[in-house]
């Protein structure tokens, strides 16, 4: 795979095409954290105010990715990604034009649906590669894709800077996050134009109902009906942290939950919907056809501790690098970019040790348990250290903790491929289940070192549990490293890599 990978024919092809649209997502989902100090001396922020938008910012990614799993699966990835970028535009404009802290608020908000863009990616990448490639695979459109987020960071103070002549002399961060947008947009468009769901001949297969996840036992619901708690919750805390500065009152925080409880009621009312056969007795799956919610539970724990506290890091990292070594806002950006930038080799990095070391298993194990390592020898970092040893150590701690990701997304697709985009919905919310509550205790936390040093210690803690339990819970899924995926068989595919050769060639 690796000689063909610069090939931009057949499924190669659509491999560049998805994660260069998963890339521009993140670019727009994470516009706000390098221009974060200039928006907050523009318009008056408060320390208080930055760090709830920064919550914010991750928020409605966690029922949007769950949302966006069950449309994908019923809809297709080419339709649905196309659709989610031309949206990014909306509220990249209203970011843009806000002269206020709550319509700052709403825009981030709506934000953060555009982050759920990765879980279309995984469905569409694993339609046209074969389960044997699929960690590296995977790896290259997580990982490419992601290092949007240090793309932003990196590119987005010097472009606002540079577009300072249309501002009389201010540094324009409104026209640098309007062109985000609008950038999005174009390429949806793009996008919908120049990809196919799955490889010609190849079936999409689709759950009988997309109103929830399918499960094969009865026990394995009611852990889904316990698992579906914190994607609820989750919010609930953060409308008590919108209460806590001012933008909620306590009516409104009120009705908020009362919303959110009817949330978690209607869910389960679709997850019974999907299985009511299957709890009434009316229905058995073959030992075949079964899988265990357990392991999808495992992977969400991990995708917590890995891609949670990577949406928690760089939204705060600019910030930590600017007041620990007192740098300007674009040297800082562009420094805490190294944390996203090591996306490029180490998601594909984990992906590919996946494939090669004959353990999924243990793959995740242990890069959860050196990401806990990382975090906890970067709890240590102050204003005493050389700057060159502290960036060393923040790209060290950003390969495990992003050769995990891409771990956790080399089993996903293996799990039960028919929901494949409802599970991947559901892992990848949890990754903003665990952004949202450790932003939410950094924001709790007082400014300086003391706080910084909690914060990287609760992460380290939380991946050594997890670490744990992938060592005693998780098992291997079946068919790792088959040459086709579940449901499939030599004489039903055997003729469409020839077929997407051809395609590719024409």
């Amino acid at each position: 795979m690796l000689t063909q990978l610069l090939s931009l024919r057949g499924r190669y092809r659509i491999l560049h095409l998805s994660w260069f649209a998963f890339f521009l997502s993140f670019v727009v989902w994470f516009n706000f954290a390098p221009l974060a100090t200039i928006i907050r001396e523009d318009l008056g922020l408060s320390v208080e105010q930055i760090r709830t938008l920064g919550i914010c910012n991750v928020a409605l990614t966690v029922p949007a990715r769950i949302l966006i799993g069950m449309l994908l699966d019923r809809f297709g990835p080419r339709l649905t990604y196309s659709i989610l970028l031309v949206y990014a535009a909306i509220p990249c404009g209203l970011f843009a034009i806000a002269q206020d802290f709550n319509t700052l608020v709403v825009s981030r908000l709506m934000l953060s649906i555009v982050g759920a863009g990765f879980v279309i990616g995984i469905r569409m990448v694993a339609e046209w590669f074969p389960p044997k490639e699929i960690g590296l695979a995977e790896g290259i459109y997580g990982g490419w894709g992601n290092f949007g987020s240090a793309a932003a960071a990196f590119t987005l103070p010097s472009v606002a800077l540079g577009l300072s002549f249309l501002a009389g002399g201010a540094a324009n961060w409104r026209l640098a996050i309007a062109l985000t947008g609008v950038a999005a947009a174009v390429y949806g468009i793009i996008y919908f134009f120049n990809v196919e769901d799955t490889p010609p001949g190849k079936e999409y297969r689709r759950p009988n109902r997309a109103s929830g996840l399918e499960v094969t036992s009865r026990k394995d619901f009611f852990f889904l009906m316990l698992m579906n708690v914190p994607l609820v919750g989750i919010l609930g805390l953060l409308a008590w942290r919108l209460h806590q500065v001012g933008f909620l009152d306590r009516p409104a925080l009120f009705l908020v939950w009362t919303a959110l409880v009817g949330l978690y009621l209607f869910q389960t009312y679709g997850c019974w919907q999907t299985n009511a056969k299957l709890l009434r007795g009316e229905k058995r799956y073959p030992p075949e056809d079964r899988y265990k919610f357990n392991q999808v539970a495992i992977l969400e724990l991990t995708y917590v501790v890995n891609f949670g506290s990577e949406l928690a890091v760089v939204s705060m990292l600019p910030a930590f690098f600017e007041t620990t070594f007192r740098l300007n806002p674009a040297q800082a950006g562009m420094i805490a970019a190294s944390y996203a930038f090591m996306n490029l080799m180490s998601r594909p990095g984990g992906g590919l040790i996946s494939d090669s070391l004959g353990s999924r298993k243990w793959t995740m194990t242990v890069l959860t348990g050196t990401m806990s390592i990382g975090y906890l020898f970067m709890s240590r970092v102050s204003d005493t250290w050389f700057l060159p040893a502290a960036i060393l150590l923040t790209m060290a701690c950003s390969f495990f903790v992003q050769a995990g990701e891409g771990s956790t997304y080399a089993i996903v697709p293996l799990v039960k491929r028919r929901v494949t985009g409802q599970i991947a919905g559901n892992v990848g919310a949890y990754g903003n289940v665990g952004a949202v509550a450790y932003l939410t205790l950094f924001s709790l936390l007082p400014e300086g070192a003391m706080g910084n040093q909690i914060f990287f210690q609760t992460l380290g803690l939380c991946s050594m549990v997890v670490a744990f339990l992938c060592a005693f819970f998780l098992k291997e899924p079946q068919g790792s490293f088959a040459d086709f995926h579940e449901g499939e068989d030599m004489e039903e595919t055997a003729h469409i890599p020839t077929l997407v050769n051809e395609i590719g060639s024409e």
